[in-house]
């Protein structure tokens, strides 16, 4: 079943369009990613998807539903959660306090403070901590912890490689390939190749604000890939 449709979609800012005749579709469970370098208009995806860029043309429907009915600050309740770019952990809030944020919600599910804390054992350790102390992957790591505490049934992730050491990334898609096997849906805005190639069933390539590039990553090498992605 499709969880996630974009159909024939322009969208933006203003009377900027960014994206220019975009269709994606990610299916329940399934882990989609999009690539492209900074500036095609990667995030727009999501903000559209939020209601942050204007739909100017085209159809977006989360669910079965028109997304004209979802807004950023709605996003959440209705089963999407974003881990944004730059992470956004709140300042003044320890590590707990962080997460709780995140069931402000109340969607019903199986994700808590304690399944959070197995899934990152340090964040239990740090709990009391203030959460920007933390280092740039410790904060990633609370940064999806929060967005897995409203429950999804979409977890989008902006840029999460972004500053991040090598070893960082591979613990980092590790976890992604761990809440795939919970059933969750991924959609994950990337130009790291190799998080994409260890995490994302299918991928699309986004340049210039048009979907040039699409395919499933079954078989496919990372250099192959690397090749597929010529923007």
């Amino acid at each position: 079943m499709t969880l996630l449709s974009l159909q024939h979609v322009d969208a933006g800012y203003g009377r900027a369009r960014v994206l220019h005749d975009v269709s994606i579709e990610i299916e329940r469970g399934e882990r989609v990613a999009v690539l492209g370098r900074n500036g095609v208009g990667k995030t727009t995806i999501v903000n559209a998807c939020l209601g942050i860029a204007a739909l100017h043309h085209g159809s977006i429907a989360f669910a079965g539903r028109a997304v004209s009915t979802i807004r950023h600050f709605t996003a959440a309740r209705s089963g999407i959660a974003v881990v944004p770019q730059g992470r956004r952990i709140v300042p003044g809030l320890t590590v707990r306090e962080n997460l709780l944020l995140g069931a402000a919600v109340d969607r019903k599910g199986a994700w808590d403070v304690d399944r959070v804390f197995e899934l990152f054992p340090m964040l239990r350790e740090r709990s009391s901590q203030a959460g920007t102390s933390l280092s740039g992957g410790q904060q990633q790591m609370l940064a999806i912890g929060r967005a897995l505490m409203a429950n999804p049934d979409l977890l989008v992730l902006d840029e999460p490689s972004e500053g991040l050491a090598p070893v960082i990334v591979d613990g980092l898609a590790e976890t992604l390939r761990d809440l795939a096997r919970t059933g969750t849906s991924i959609l994950l805005i990337e130009q790291n190749f190799g998080l994409v190639h260890r995490v994302a069933e299918r991928y699309y390539v986004l340049a210039k604000g048009s979907i040039v590039e699409a395919g499933g990553l079954a078989g496919l090498s990372m250099e192959t890939l690397k090749k597929h992605v010529a923007v």
